[in-house]
């Protein structure tokens, strides 16, 4: 998977630490950044890939990633 599709990301403009908070309010800042990305869900679907468990991306939290990587584990179990 490649990553130039990262050059025509909002996060390009910003500030890198901008997407690794330390705190809640922080996360939401990024996240409404990530909200109108045009790049989202590529975004999203590079940090899955790639079990990135640090910052926001693909306008999620460490937390969601976690979250959406079990849906999809127990959908496959389930489907199986």
């Amino acid at each position: 998977m490649d990553n130039e599709w990262m050059a025509d990301g909002n996060c390009a403009t910003q500030p890198p630490g901008r997407f690794f908070p330390s705190d809640g309010s922080g996360v939401e800042i990024a996240k409404r950044i990530c909200a109108t990305c045009e790049v989202k869900v590529i975004c999203l679907e590079y940090a899955l890939h790639h079990r990135i468990d640090h910052g926001v991306w693909g306008g999620t939290s460490e937390r969601e990633r976690r979250r959406i990587l079990r849906r999809r584990r127990t959908d496959r179990v389930d489907v199986g």
